[in-house]
């Protein structure tokens, strides 16, 4: 069969579940993953013919994503800032708003800092995609990382090894951790921020494969984390540190307030690309 034709094939299948421009979106990221050509290449080569071993794979990718399985964990890689990640169901699949976040770190360190070696460390890494973009953009950093799950720290090293940047990883809970030991320049993270009463506007996809762990807060105390590492900050931060939080789009004000409460200064809330309330900056 040519590919062209199980184009066809492959939109009816997936037409009730997906609109049409992520259907679109999933079958040039398939081609690319499996046949390493773009648009472009196919449409150069109308003729080109799925051998059966072919066949069976992309069969297999329509039943997962019929299963709502999120793209990303079928293949089991992405990308993130221009950088290839491995994935699984151990860890988040970064997302456009978290490059944000690596991008206003990158462009503020660059320009501010004059020192021979700036410190970071990111709690809560997952993949390690902003440990190991802020390693990779930054050539005077000396980046660590922190998970509590030993899953996500093992994908994260891979990450590691596979974008040639060094990074040291700390299996560690935030919460339960008093005191740093070091000190940094700047502590960046995105932890754990959906609430329970927020789950309806959650995915299916996401709800159903990726790690709670990683995504979910109690109700009552939304801001946990938030409190326990901007309280760690204060302690572990150098003078004039900074502070990078990814944030529930809902509790800016809140997230201000935080900060304020613990002397941080020069305190952004910045919107994302959707135009929401999503990453903050404090120094101290």
């Amino acid at each position: 069969m040519r590919l062209t034709e199980y184009r066809t094939v492959f939109i009816q299948e997936l037409s009730a579940i997906y609109d049409e421009q992520e259907i679109d979106s999933f079958f040039y990221i398939i081609l690319e993953d499996f046949h390493h050509m773009k648009r472009v290449d196919l449409a150069l080569n109308p003729d080109f013919e799925l051998s059966p071993e072919f066949l069976k794979q992309w069969e297999n990718v329509v039943a997962q994503l019929k299963e709502q399985r999120p793209i990303q964990y079928i293949l089991g890689e992405t990308e993130f800032y221009g950088l290839p990640f491995y994935v699984n169901e151990h860890t988040l699949i970064p997302r456009p708003e978290t490059e944000e976040l690596v991008d206003w770190i990158i462009k503020v360190s660059k320009v501010a800092s004059q020192k021979s070696q700036v410190k970071i460390l990111d709690i809560g890494t997952g993949t390690g995609c902003i440990a190991i973009s802020l390693a990779k953009n930054l050539s005077n950093a000396k980046v660590y990382a922190m998970d509590v799950s030993e899953k996500a720290l093992e994908v994260a090293q891979k990450n590691a090894k596979r974008n040639e940047v060094t990074v040291e990883f700390l299996h560690q809970s935030i919460l339960e951790t008093e005191d740093l030991g070091q000190t940094f320049d700047i502590i960046v993270s995105n932890p754990p921020y959906v609430r329970h009463l927020e789950k309806e506007e959650i995915r299916k996809n996401v709800q159903d494969f990726e790690p709670h762990l990683a995504l979910f807060v109690e109700d009552e105390d939304a801001l946990l984390f938030y409190r326990k590492i901007t309280e760690l900050a204060v302690k572990n931060l150098n003078d004039n540190g900074q502070l990078y939080f990814e944030i529930n789009q809902y509790l800016g004000n809140e997230m201000v307030q935080l900060l304020q409460q613990h002397n941080f200064q020069q305190i952004e809330l910045r919107k994302d690309i959707y135009g929401n309330d999503r990453m903050i900056f404090g120094s101290i």
